[in-house]
């Protein structure tokens, strides 16, 4: 699974699945872009890729440890279609 934030396609270090969505393992410039969008709102976060593919995620927690950032993201109602 990656993120997509606004139009940037990020892969995290790694994902792990929880029960309303995922945290996300992010470090350097990967992990500007949630930053921006959870403190800012303007860009869209989704996932791409697995059981949460193209669903809008919200950013609920971020916690910073030593060299390692792991962002919680909530799953936001349904999935969106492409057409």
């Amino acid at each position: 699974m990656d993120l997509i934030i606004g139009t940037r396609h990020i892969t995290p270090d790694a994902m792990i699945r929880t029960a309303t969505g995922i945290e996300a393992v992010l470090h350097g410039e990967a992990l500007m872009s949630p930053l921006n969008a959870a403190f800012h709102g303007a860009r869209a976060i989704k996932i791409l890729d697995g059981d949460l593919d193209r669903h809008r995620m919200e950013a609920t927690g971020i916690k910073m440890r030593g060299r390692e950032t792991r962002v919680t993201l909530a799953a936001m109602g349904a999935v969106q279609r492409l057409m």
